[in-house]
Protein backbone atom coordinates (compact mmCIF):
# COMPACT_ATOMS: atom_id res chain seq x y z
CA UNK A 1 0.00 0.00 0.00
CA UNK A 2 1.52 3.36 -1.52
CA UNK A 3 1.87 5.59 2.24
CA UNK A 4 0.38 9.24 2.03
CA UNK A 5 3.23 11.89 1.46
CA UNK A 6 3.28 14.49 4.59
CA UNK A 7 1.20 16.85 1.77
CA UNK A 8 -0.37 15.07 -0.59
CA UNK A 9 -1.92 16.47 -3.45
CA UNK A 10 -5.55 15.71 -5.04
CA UNK A 11 -3.97 13.20 -7.47
CA UNK A 12 -2.06 11.64 -4.12
CA UNK A 13 -4.47 10.46 -1.54
CA UNK A 14 -4.74 7.35 0.41
CA UNK A 15 -8.07 5.49 -0.89
CA UNK A 16 -8.16 2.27 0.42
CA UNK A 17 -7.55 1.39 4.43
CA UNK A 18 -4.49 0.29 5.67
CA UNK A 19 -4.78 -2.78 8.43
CA UNK A 20 -3.76 -0.22 10.95
CA UNK A 21 -6.02 1.96 10.29
CA UNK A 22 -9.10 2.70 12.31
CA UNK A 23 -10.59 5.13 10.10
CA UNK A 24 -8.86 5.34 6.27
CA UNK A 25 -9.04 9.11 4.86
CA UNK A 26 -10.74 6.87 2.08
CA UNK A 27 -12.24 3.78 1.10
CA UNK A 28 -13.43 3.08 -2.55
CA UNK A 29 -13.37 -0.54 -1.87
CA UNK A 30 -16.88 -0.01 0.25
CA UNK A 31 -18.36 2.11 -2.96
CA UNK A 32 -17.10 -0.19 -5.06
CA UNK A 33 -18.49 -3.26 -3.27
CA UNK A 34 -21.91 -2.21 -3.81
CA UNK A 35 -21.92 -1.33 -7.69
CA UNK A 36 -19.27 -4.28 -8.66
CA UNK A 37 -21.20 -6.50 -10.87
CA UNK A 38 -22.81 -3.58 -13.08
CA UNK A 39 -19.20 -2.32 -13.00
CA UNK A 40 -17.39 -5.47 -15.00
CA UNK A 41 -20.46 -5.57 -16.82
CA UNK A 42 -19.96 -2.07 -18.35
CA UNK A 43 -16.41 -2.96 -18.93
CA UNK A 44 -16.85 -6.15 -20.27
CA UNK A 45 -19.52 -4.46 -22.69
CA UNK A 46 -16.43 -2.51 -24.31
CA UNK A 47 -14.03 -4.92 -24.16
CA UNK A 48 -16.40 -7.49 -26.06
CA UNK A 49 -16.60 -4.36 -28.57
CA UNK A 50 -13.95 -2.85 -28.91
CA UNK A 51 -13.95 0.59 -29.30
CA UNK A 52 -11.83 2.13 -26.77
CA UNK A 53 -11.62 5.70 -28.41
CA UNK A 54 -14.59 8.24 -28.61
CA UNK A 55 -17.03 5.16 -29.16
CA UNK A 56 -21.04 5.33 -27.80
CA UNK A 57 -19.77 4.98 -24.34
CA UNK A 58 -18.46 8.48 -24.37
CA UNK A 59 -21.28 9.46 -26.47
CA UNK A 60 -23.89 8.32 -24.01
CA UNK A 61 -21.78 9.69 -20.88
CA UNK A 62 -21.72 13.44 -22.18
CA UNK A 63 -25.39 13.40 -23.12
CA UNK A 64 -26.70 11.60 -19.72
CA UNK A 65 -23.82 14.05 -17.86
CA UNK A 66 -24.95 17.44 -19.50
CA UNK A 67 -28.62 16.57 -18.41
CA UNK A 68 -27.22 16.22 -14.97
CA UNK A 69 -25.38 19.60 -14.71
CA UNK A 70 -27.66 21.38 -16.98
CA UNK A 71 -25.78 22.26 -20.10
CA UNK A 72 -26.21 22.23 -23.35
CA UNK A 73 -22.83 20.46 -24.22
CA UNK A 74 -20.37 18.32 -22.39
CA UNK A 75 -16.91 17.21 -23.92
CA UNK A 76 -15.35 14.00 -21.98
CA UNK A 77 -11.52 14.31 -22.04
CA UNK A 78 -8.63 13.16 -20.49
CA UNK A 79 -8.50 14.56 -17.08
CA UNK A 80 -9.51 17.78 -14.50
CA UNK A 81 -5.64 18.93 -15.10
CA UNK A 82 -6.90 18.81 -19.33
CA UNK A 83 -9.81 20.34 -18.85
CA UNK A 84 -8.49 23.58 -17.46
CA UNK A 85 -6.09 23.74 -20.51
CA UNK A 86 -8.52 23.09 -23.36
CA UNK A 87 -11.07 25.59 -21.77
CA UNK A 88 -8.35 28.14 -21.53
CA UNK A 89 -7.12 27.45 -24.71
CA UNK A 90 -10.11 27.70 -26.52
CA UNK A 91 -11.36 31.16 -24.77
CA UNK A 92 -8.18 31.99 -26.39
CA UNK A 93 -5.67 32.45 -23.02
CA UNK A 94 -2.07 32.40 -24.47
CA UNK A 95 0.89 34.64 -24.61
CA UNK A 96 0.95 37.94 -23.68
CA UNK A 97 -2.26 37.54 -21.83
CA UNK A 98 -3.41 37.22 -18.08
CA UNK A 99 -5.51 35.02 -15.96
CA UNK A 100 -6.68 35.79 -12.70
CA UNK A 101 -7.26 32.92 -9.94
CA UNK A 102 -6.85 32.23 -6.76
CA UNK A 103 -3.44 31.49 -5.01
CA UNK A 104 -4.65 28.52 -2.59
CA UNK A 105 -5.77 25.89 -4.77
CA UNK A 106 -4.64 22.30 -6.56
CA UNK A 107 -1.52 23.05 -8.97
CA UNK A 108 -3.53 22.34 -12.46
CA UNK A 109 -5.71 26.02 -11.32
CA UNK A 110 -2.89 27.84 -12.04
CA UNK A 111 -0.36 25.00 -13.83
CA UNK A 112 -2.47 25.42 -16.95
CA UNK A 113 -1.78 28.98 -17.13
CA UNK A 114 1.33 28.86 -17.58
CA UNK A 115 1.80 26.16 -19.73
CA UNK A 116 -0.64 28.12 -22.28
CA UNK A 117 2.47 30.48 -22.05
CA UNK A 118 0.07 32.57 -20.00
CA UNK A 119 0.42 35.27 -16.69
CA UNK A 120 -1.43 33.67 -13.64
CA UNK A 121 -2.51 36.97 -11.40
CA UNK A 122 -3.31 35.49 -7.94
CA UNK A 123 -5.50 37.29 -5.41
CA UNK A 124 -6.27 36.42 -2.18
CA UNK A 125 -9.14 33.63 -0.87
CA UNK A 126 -11.68 35.18 1.75
CA UNK A 127 -11.35 35.58 5.16
CA UNK A 128 -14.33 33.08 6.36
CA UNK A 129 -13.83 29.86 3.60
CA UNK A 130 -11.41 28.66 1.24
CA UNK A 131 -13.01 30.38 -2.32
CA UNK A 132 -11.51 32.90 -4.20
CA UNK A 133 -11.85 36.82 -2.22
CA UNK A 134 -14.74 38.20 -5.26
CA UNK A 135 -13.36 41.97 -4.77
CA UNK A 136 -9.81 41.15 -5.26
CA UNK A 137 -10.67 39.35 -8.26
CA UNK A 138 -12.65 41.95 -9.85
CA UNK A 139 -9.44 44.00 -8.43
CA UNK A 140 -7.27 42.33 -10.09
CA UNK A 141 -8.52 42.62 -14.00
CA UNK A 142 -6.29 44.51 -16.30
CA UNK A 143 -6.42 45.14 -20.47
CA UNK A 144 -4.60 41.99 -20.44
CA UNK A 145 -6.74 39.81 -18.61
CA UNK A 146 -8.29 37.30 -20.88
CA UNK A 147 -10.24 35.40 -18.37
CA UNK A 148 -11.15 35.23 -14.83
CA UNK A 149 -10.81 31.02 -13.29
CA UNK A 150 -12.50 30.80 -10.11
CA UNK A 151 -11.68 27.81 -8.15
CA UNK A 152 -14.79 25.76 -6.39
CA UNK A 153 -12.85 24.50 -3.87
CA UNK A 154 -13.43 21.57 -1.59
CA UNK A 155 -17.03 20.98 -2.44
CA UNK A 156 -18.38 24.47 -2.05
CA UNK A 157 -19.10 27.25 -4.87
CA UNK A 158 -17.09 30.21 -5.07
CA UNK A 159 -18.95 33.38 -4.79
CA UNK A 160 -19.80 33.96 -8.06
CA UNK A 161 -22.12 36.87 -8.40
CA UNK A 162 -20.02 39.96 -8.25
CA UNK A 163 -16.97 37.96 -10.51
CA UNK A 164 -19.44 36.78 -13.35
CA UNK A 165 -21.08 40.49 -13.51
CA UNK A 166 -17.64 42.35 -13.60
CA UNK A 167 -16.09 39.64 -16.14
CA UNK A 168 -19.65 40.34 -18.23
CA UNK A 169 -18.78 44.31 -18.01
CA UNK A 170 -15.18 43.57 -18.89
CA UNK A 171 -15.94 40.88 -21.88
CA UNK A 172 -14.16 38.41 -20.36
CA UNK A 173 -15.11 35.01 -20.42
CA UNK A 174 -15.00 32.98 -16.50
CA UNK A 175 -14.03 29.54 -16.68
CA UNK A 176 -15.54 27.47 -13.72
CA UNK A 177 -12.34 25.42 -12.14
CA UNK A 178 -15.28 22.81 -11.03
CA UNK A 179 -12.53 19.63 -10.56
CA UNK A 180 -13.92 19.22 -6.77
CA UNK A 181 -17.59 20.36 -6.46
CA UNK A 182 -19.72 17.72 -9.25
CA UNK A 183 -23.20 18.45 -8.08
CA UNK A 184 -22.98 21.52 -6.04
CA UNK A 185 -25.16 24.77 -6.62
CA UNK A 186 -24.40 28.30 -6.57
CA UNK A 187 -27.82 30.37 -6.32
CA UNK A 188 -29.91 26.83 -7.36
CA UNK A 189 -27.83 26.62 -10.27
CA UNK A 190 -25.22 23.77 -10.82
CA UNK A 191 -21.68 25.16 -10.73
CA UNK A 192 -19.99 24.47 -14.21
CA UNK A 193 -23.29 25.63 -16.04
CA UNK A 194 -22.85 29.48 -14.96
CA UNK A 195 -19.52 30.44 -16.50
CA UNK A 196 -18.08 30.47 -20.40
CA UNK A 197 -17.35 26.84 -19.40
CA UNK A 198 -16.99 24.70 -16.66
CA UNK A 199 -14.08 21.82 -15.68
CA UNK A 200 -14.38 18.94 -14.18
CA UNK A 201 -12.28 15.52 -12.88
CA UNK A 202 -13.60 12.29 -12.37
CA UNK A 203 -10.19 11.08 -10.34
CA UNK A 204 -10.81 8.43 -8.65
CA UNK A 205 -11.45 10.05 -5.12
CA UNK A 206 -13.71 12.75 -6.60
CA UNK A 207 -17.15 12.16 -6.02
CA UNK A 208 -17.67 10.87 -8.85
CA UNK A 209 -14.20 9.06 -9.46
CA UNK A 210 -13.57 6.54 -12.70
CA UNK A 211 -11.12 3.54 -12.29
CA UNK A 212 -8.54 6.42 -13.48
CA UNK A 213 -8.05 9.78 -14.94
CA UNK A 214 -10.80 11.70 -16.45
CA UNK A 215 -12.24 15.02 -17.02
CA UNK A 216 -15.06 17.22 -18.28
CA UNK A 217 -15.62 20.60 -19.73
CA UNK A 218 -18.85 22.15 -19.63
CA UNK A 219 -20.46 24.72 -22.00
CA UNK A 220 -24.03 25.79 -23.53
CA UNK A 221 -22.21 28.21 -26.57
CA UNK A 222 -22.45 25.59 -29.37
CA UNK A 223 -19.26 27.16 -31.15
CA UNK A 224 -17.57 26.38 -28.19
CA UNK A 225 -18.53 23.36 -27.72
CA UNK A 226 -17.23 22.45 -31.78
CA UNK A 227 -13.91 23.83 -30.45
CA UNK A 228 -13.24 22.19 -27.74
CA UNK A 229 -13.86 19.21 -29.17
CA UNK A 230 -11.55 19.87 -32.08
CA UNK A 231 -8.94 20.88 -29.23
CA UNK A 232 -9.12 17.60 -27.74
CA UNK A 233 -8.15 15.35 -31.05
CA UNK A 234 -5.04 17.80 -32.41
CA UNK A 235 -7.27 20.68 -33.80
CA UNK A 236 -9.92 21.23 -36.48
CA UNK A 237 -9.08 19.38 -39.53
CA UNK A 238 -9.98 21.60 -43.22
CA UNK A 239 -9.07 21.47 -46.66
CA UNK A 240 -5.98 23.33 -45.98
CA UNK A 241 -5.04 20.59 -43.16
CA UNK A 242 -5.46 21.65 -39.24
CA UNK A 243 -6.43 25.50 -38.40
CA UNK A 244 -5.68 24.98 -34.74
CA UNK A 245 -2.85 23.28 -32.93
CA UNK A 246 -4.50 20.75 -30.21
CA UNK A 247 -3.66 17.58 -28.82
CA UNK A 248 -4.58 14.08 -27.15
CA UNK A 249 -7.02 14.71 -24.61
CA UNK A 250 -9.89 12.45 -25.03
CA UNK A 251 -12.12 10.38 -22.58
CA UNK A 252 -11.04 6.69 -23.12
CA UNK A 253 -14.61 4.20 -23.55
CA UNK A 254 -13.90 2.38 -20.07
CA UNK A 255 -13.75 4.87 -17.98
CA UNK A 256 -17.18 6.49 -19.27
CA UNK A 257 -18.37 3.13 -19.14
CA UNK A 258 -17.49 2.88 -15.37
CA UNK A 259 -18.80 6.40 -14.63
CA UNK A 260 -22.16 5.45 -16.42
CA UNK A 261 -22.66 3.16 -13.82
CA UNK A 262 -22.03 5.49 -10.77
CA UNK A 263 -23.64 8.75 -12.37
CA UNK A 264 -26.85 7.54 -10.94
CA UNK A 265 -25.47 7.02 -7.49
CA UNK A 266 -23.77 10.27 -7.75
CA UNK A 267 -26.67 12.57 -5.79
CA UNK A 268 -27.05 9.75 -3.10
CA UNK A 269 -23.28 9.85 -2.23
CA UNK A 270 -23.52 13.47 -1.92
CA UNK A 271 -26.33 13.33 0.14
CA UNK A 272 -24.65 10.67 2.59
CA UNK A 273 -21.39 13.12 2.98
CA UNK A 274 -23.63 16.25 3.64
CA UNK A 275 -25.67 14.03 6.65
CA UNK A 276 -21.96 13.13 7.50
CA UNK A 277 -20.86 17.18 7.45
CA UNK A 278 -24.17 17.91 9.78
CA UNK A 279 -23.24 14.86 12.12
CA UNK A 280 -19.69 16.25 12.53
CA UNK A 281 -20.80 19.88 12.74
CA UNK A 282 -23.07 18.34 15.73
CA UNK A 283 -19.88 16.36 17.65
CA UNK A 284 -17.73 19.37 17.40
CA UNK A 285 -20.40 21.66 18.85
CA UNK A 286 -20.91 19.09 21.26
CA UNK A 287 -17.20 18.82 21.94
CA UNK A 288 -16.70 22.82 22.77
CA UNK A 289 -13.61 22.94 20.59
CA UNK A 290 -14.18 26.53 19.05
CA UNK A 291 -11.06 27.80 20.33
CA UNK A 292 -9.20 25.28 18.70
CA UNK A 293 -10.85 24.51 15.52
CA UNK A 294 -13.05 26.12 12.76
CA UNK A 295 -15.45 24.38 10.62
CA UNK A 296 -16.10 25.11 6.91
CA UNK A 297 -18.83 26.89 6.16
CA UNK A 298 -22.04 26.87 3.73
CA UNK A 299 -22.75 30.45 3.04
CA UNK A 300 -27.08 31.14 1.64
CA UNK A 301 -27.42 30.06 -1.87
CA UNK A 302 -24.44 27.48 -2.14
CA UNK A 303 -24.89 23.62 -1.78
CA UNK A 304 -21.52 22.10 -0.67
CA UNK A 305 -21.23 18.61 -1.57
CA UNK A 306 -17.79 18.39 0.79
CA UNK A 307 -15.52 16.10 -1.34
CA UNK A 308 -13.60 17.12 1.16
CA UNK A 309 -14.23 18.51 4.74
CA UNK A 310 -11.50 20.35 5.78
CA UNK A 311 -11.20 21.92 9.36
CA UNK A 312 -8.47 24.84 10.27
CA UNK A 313 -7.02 23.47 13.48
CA UNK A 314 -4.80 25.48 15.75
CA UNK A 315 -1.09 23.43 16.00
CA UNK A 316 -2.30 21.21 13.24
CA UNK A 317 1.15 19.76 12.19
CA UNK A 318 1.04 18.03 15.63
CA UNK A 319 -2.66 17.13 15.48
CA UNK A 320 -2.26 15.41 12.06
CA UNK A 321 0.77 13.40 13.64
CA UNK A 322 -1.75 12.43 17.05
CA UNK A 323 -4.48 11.60 14.35
CA UNK A 324 -1.98 9.40 12.11
CA UNK A 325 -1.04 7.94 15.75
CA UNK A 326 -4.63 7.15 16.42
CA UNK A 327 -5.33 5.62 13.18
CA UNK A 328 -6.90 7.91 11.50
CA UNK A 329 -6.24 9.21 8.21
CA UNK A 330 -6.09 13.18 7.07
CA UNK A 331 -4.94 14.85 4.13
CA UNK A 332 -3.06 18.49 3.80
CA UNK A 333 -5.16 20.69 1.04
CA UNK A 334 -2.77 22.99 0.27
CA UNK A 335 0.56 23.38 2.45
CA UNK A 336 1.73 26.64 0.28
CA UNK A 337 -0.24 28.83 -1.88
CA UNK A 338 0.84 29.49 -5.27
CA UNK A 339 2.53 32.78 -4.81
CA UNK A 340 4.83 31.23 -2.42
CA UNK A 341 6.01 28.74 -4.40
CA UNK A 342 9.53 28.16 -6.60
CA UNK A 343 7.76 28.22 -9.63
CA UNK A 344 6.23 31.34 -9.07
CA UNK A 345 9.32 33.45 -8.15
CA UNK A 346 9.47 35.32 -11.29
CA UNK A 347 6.20 37.00 -10.42
CA UNK A 348 7.57 39.05 -7.65
CA UNK A 349 5.17 37.96 -4.69
CA UNK A 350 6.52 37.93 -1.50
CA UNK A 351 5.06 36.48 2.10
CA UNK A 352 2.53 38.31 3.39
CA UNK A 353 0.37 39.12 0.20
CA UNK A 354 -2.14 37.00 0.58
CA UNK A 355 -2.63 36.15 4.42
CA UNK A 356 -6.04 34.83 4.29
CA UNK A 357 -4.60 31.88 1.78
CA UNK A 358 -1.53 31.91 3.34
CA UNK A 359 -2.97 31.07 7.18
CA UNK A 360 -5.38 28.30 5.45
CA UNK A 361 -2.11 26.73 4.70
CA UNK A 362 -0.99 26.49 8.19
CA UNK A 363 -4.60 25.47 9.42
CA UNK A 364 -6.39 23.58 6.84
CA UNK A 365 -6.84 20.17 7.68
CA UNK A 366 -9.14 17.17 5.67
CA UNK A 367 -10.85 14.48 7.93
CA UNK A 368 -12.48 11.61 6.90
CA UNK A 369 -16.15 12.03 5.05
CA UNK A 370 -16.46 9.41 2.15
CA UNK A 371 -20.51 8.39 2.21
CA UNK A 372 -19.92 5.23 4.14
CA UNK A 373 -18.27 6.63 7.08
CA UNK A 374 -20.12 5.37 10.10
CA UNK A 375 -21.63 6.90 12.96
CA UNK A 376 -18.91 5.51 15.32
CA UNK A 377 -15.86 6.56 13.37
CA UNK A 378 -17.03 9.64 12.88
CA UNK A 379 -17.48 10.02 16.88
CA UNK A 380 -14.30 8.44 17.52
CA UNK A 381 -12.49 11.11 14.75
CA UNK A 382 -13.78 13.82 16.83
CA UNK A 383 -13.37 12.27 20.25
CA UNK A 384 -9.31 11.77 19.21
CA UNK A 385 -9.38 15.74 18.45
CA UNK A 386 -10.72 16.14 21.33
CA UNK A 387 -8.39 14.00 23.45
CA UNK A 388 -5.22 16.00 21.90
CA UNK A 389 -6.61 19.49 22.49
CA UNK A 390 -7.01 18.68 26.45
CA UNK A 391 -11.06 19.83 26.15
CA UNK A 392 -13.46 17.81 28.14
CA UNK A 393 -15.71 15.60 26.22
CA UNK A 394 -19.38 15.73 26.31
Amino acid sequence: MKETRAAPSDDDVRIGPADETVVPFLDLQLQYATIRKKVLEAITKVCDGQRFILGPEVEAFEREIANLLGVNHAIGVSSGTDALLLALKAVGVGPDTEVVTSTYSFFASAGTIVRLGAKPVFVDIDSFGFNLDPVAAVSAITPRTRAILPVHLFGLSADLEKISTAAKSAGIPMIEDACQTIGGTYNRHPVGSIGKAGCFSFFPSKNLGGFGDGGLVTCDDEALSNRLRALRVHGTVSVEGRDVVGGNFRLDELQAAVLRVKMPHVNDWTEARRRNAAKYTMLFKASRLDEHVVLPVEPNGARHVYNQYVIRAARRNELRKYLNACGIGTAVYYPEPFHLQGCFVDLGYQVGDFPNAELAAREALAIPIYPELTEEQQAYVVRSITEFYGSPCP
